[in-house]
């Protein structure tokens, strides 16, 4: 048994943490394969399809390459991700678990095992030369796929010949893993802590600055629209499942979790909030099969479709309730996005609203810190930022809202502790 301050739950040894999170990769596998079954893809003809697609926001890969081959490129990622948290023996915390989890939910649109490996080469050239061990770096490349469309862009987007495109395409994957580090750290001054997915915003910078350089060239990156449009009660099943597991292994690590569950409501949320050190595993998880029930709820109550992007915003909301969301942090922003979603006159049921309100969470610690009316505004001033942002960067940032989320933090913060200090 572990004590963490008054909270009592079993002890997991890293295998045990590593074997819950790997559940995910083995359901998403198996439905792929069912759905494959189905008739809804073909293996080889889909991951085809997935791998040499541009990528650029938003390319669902339910809908180019079919379900089921969809389903298997997500469980190949998370596979190899696993594979390199096991092989360089890391500490599986609140923020890897957010990474990990982060970068299942945006397998479905975006990242495929091609053009993400470009970025670990990078990350881990970086390590050598700075003399660092890998594992050091492997939690800011896992975020820094964000920009993996880029790869996918320079290769197979047809403005110069394949083997030119492949070699560009994968050295500048490798320099974007390379640089991605030393600017992440330098980013978080930027928004303070208030933005939980801090490399969104770096990637937004990097992306920016790369699309400026193509479209100097008459390079045209513009975002794209592929969305899968079919609702499948299945996946919505299985997403059940998959959540509803979180909750009893959190129960069954921590048997008090439904009576101390309101200890984590307590926390601001703000960067570093690890759930994992503060309220242990058992809470941790709980916590994330709660806020993956929610999103997931969330999204079926408007009559939103669970496509790739959907997929995705759930997935990361579930993953960084390991890392400072919950229910009380995250609904004041949320509340904020639908307000001037009504004002505005956005559909409430399309993917465009739907995935700026899931992803509008990053912005949760300004609520936990200054209160839901003040959340509230800041979901308002990200839901205007996010839906004309992406021109910035022409899509090859899958972390849109982190870049908004940023440039919300970094806007709204300083304006709110001028206005609380000169009323002291």
């Amino acid at each position: 048994m572990v004590f963490r301050d008054k909270i009592v739950e079993l002890d997991l040894h890293k295998e045990h943490k590593l074997g819950v999170l790997a559940v995910f990769p083995v359901a998403f596998l198996l439905f792929g394969i069912y759905e494959m079954i189905k008739g809804n893809g073909n293996l080889g003809e889909g991951l085809l399809q997935i791998v040499m697609s541009p990528t650029i926001l938003i390319t669902d890969f339910m809908e180019v390459g079919g379900v089921g081959p969809a389903f298997v490129n997500a469980a190949t990622v998370a596979f190899f991700n696993l594979y390199l948290l096991k092989r360089f023996k890391m500490r599986i915390n609140g923020l890897l678990i957010a990474a990990f989890m982060t970068v299942l939910g945006f397998s479905f649109f975006g990242k495929n095992i091609v053009n993400i490996i470009p970025i670990y080469i990078g990350g881990y050239l970086y390590a050598k030369y700075q003399k660092i061990p890998m594992k050091n770096v492997i939690l800011v490349i896992m975020f820094s796929t964000a920009l993996a469309p880029i790869v996918s862009e320079i290769i197979f987007s047809g403005f110069m010949p394949i083997e030119y495109g492949y070699a560009l395409g994968i050295s500048v994957g490798v320099l974007i893993g390379f640089i991605i580090v030393p600017l992440s750290s330098h980013m978080l001054r930027f928004h303070d802590g208030f933005n939980l997915y801090n490399i969104g915003f770096t990637a937004g910078i990097v992306g920016t600055v790369f699309t400026s350089i193509l479209r100097s060239f008459d390079i045209t990156v513009e975002p794209e629209n592929i969305l899968y449009l079919k609702q499948n009660n299945e996946l919505a099943a299985l997403l059940i499942f998959l959540f509803g597991y979180m909750i009893a292994a959190g129960i069954y690590i921590n048997r008090n979790v439904l009576k101390e569950y309101v200890r984590i409501l307590k926390y601001r949320g703000r960067t570093i909030t690890d759930f994992t050190q503060l309220v242990g595993y058992g809470m941790t998880f709980f916590n994330m099969g709660v806020m993956g029930l929610l999103s997931l709820f969330y999204v079926l109550a408007l009559g939103g479709v669970l496509n790739g992007p959907i997929m995705a915003g759930i997935f990361t909301i579930s993953g960084f309730a390991a890392f400072g969301k919950h229910p009380k942090n995250c609904f004041p922003i949320v509340a904020g996005v639908m307000l001037a979603g009504y004002f505005i006159g956005m559909d409430f049921s399309s993917t465009g609203f739907l995935i700026s309100a899931l992803f509008s969470t990053t912005i949760a610690p300004i609520a936990g810190t200054y209160g839901p009316g003040i959340g509230v505004v800041a979901g308002m001033l990200h839901l205007a930022l996010v839906t004309n942002i992406g021109v910035v960067h022409g899509g090859i940032n899958l972390y849109n809202n982190g870049f908004s989320g940023g440039l919300v933090a970094g806007f709204l913060v300083p304006i709110i502790d001028a206005f609380r200090k000169g009323g002291q």
